[in-house]
């Protein structure tokens, strides 16, 4: 309920731009308009365009290229999606099939790369050189965060700050450019730009803890992926991080093996270990933190609806089962 609430205070505009990620998405290769429509309808909860609107309306935007940014920032996301899950070998997302399970990596890779492409053509259109300049530093730092997770996978040593650097490239960055760049493309003041460029930081580090928590405590059904899918991938994740710091030895080289070999063979001895380590509390509490430093930047934005959805959202972030 609380999420509808946050998403009717810009219902008009994203009915817009949803219309307007319809008409980008116009091929003369069936295929890839084919592919690139199941990605974008298969019900994700577009949280980064929404932040653009939400931050747009916040501070009053009149310039009406803040639902082409919010269409961008969408199809910057839905690339990242196409990409990640070949790399991951991931046939689950939101509950559907992946397209590359569909239609196998090559198809998905080449229609992630036309809406990157797509992105930087509506991106010249808005005609502002700082929101391009946001845009594309962003997405290179995301690669650069992809790159990263694949070179940490499979590896129980590495510390938490070098996890926090993969979590803040490949995720928060882009709803720090998201917030950002709807600031900037508003002309707003430099400590509102500020604000609003940390908000989208803090509540995308939060984001990503709790997609993190719920690698361990969620279900299929609530998710739309497999639990344990973080675990089955080596990927070494915050919870697992400090639950193999906090448990005894056996189960230690257990979460170690696990992380090393990848696969599920003792999903339930260790998702035991991480629940009784406090591996669940700590990571919570640390998105809690963060979600309250992004709360904080909201002082400096006008008072009002959409800055109350801000907060809102920032709340949903950390209290969601999915």
């Amino acid at each position: 309920m609380q999420a509808e609430l946050i998403y009717n205070t810009v219902s008009d505009d994203f009915a817009a731009v949803d219309e307007l990620i319809t008409t980008q998405l116009f091929s003369r290769v069936p295929l890839v308009e084919h592919i690139g429509q199941y990605i974008i309808e298969s019900g994700g909860k577009r949280l980064r365009p929404l932040l653009v609107l939400l931050v747009s309306n916040a501070i009053n935007n009149k310039d009406p290229g803040y639902r082409k940014l919010a269409a961008i920032i969408e199809f910057l996301h839905t690339a990242t999606l196409l990409h990640d899950d070949v790399v991951d070998t991931s046939s689950l997302r939101r509950g559907r099939d992946t397209a590359n399970a569909k239609w196998g990596n090559a198809p998905s890779v080449l229609v992630g790369d036309f809406l990157y492409s797509r992105a930087f053509q509506m991106m010249v259109e808005l005609n502002n050189m700082e929101v391009m300049q946001i845009l594309s530093d962003a997405t290179n730092v995301i690669a650069e965060g992809e790159v990263l997770q694949l070179t940490n996978c499979k590896n129980p040593d590495i510390t938490h700050a070098q996890y926090m650097d993969v979590i803040t490239a490949k995720t928060a960055k882009l709803f720090e450019a998201a917030s950002h760049a709807a600031a900037t493309l508003a002309g707003s003041a430099s400590n509102q730009r500020e604000a609003a460029q940390i908000y989208g930081l803090e509540l995308g580090i939060a984001f990503q803890l709790i997609d993190d928590v719920l690698d361990y405590t969620g279900n299929a059904a609530d998710m739309g992926k497999n639990v344990g899918d973080d675990l089955a991938e080596g990927k070494p994740t915050l919870p697992l991080l400090y639950a193999q710091e906090h448990t005894s030895e056996p189960d230690r080289q257990l979460i170690r093996k696990a992380i090393r070999e990848g696969g599920l063979d003792n999903l339930e001895s260790i998702l035991k270990a991480v629940r009784e380590s406090g591996a669940l509390e700590f990571t919570l509490e640390k998105a809690r933190r963060h979600a309250a430093n992004a709360i904080a930047q909201l002082e400096l934005l006008p008072a009002g609806q959409h800055r109350d959805a801000m907060q809102q959202l920032a709340q949903f972030a950390v209290n969601r089962n999915k």
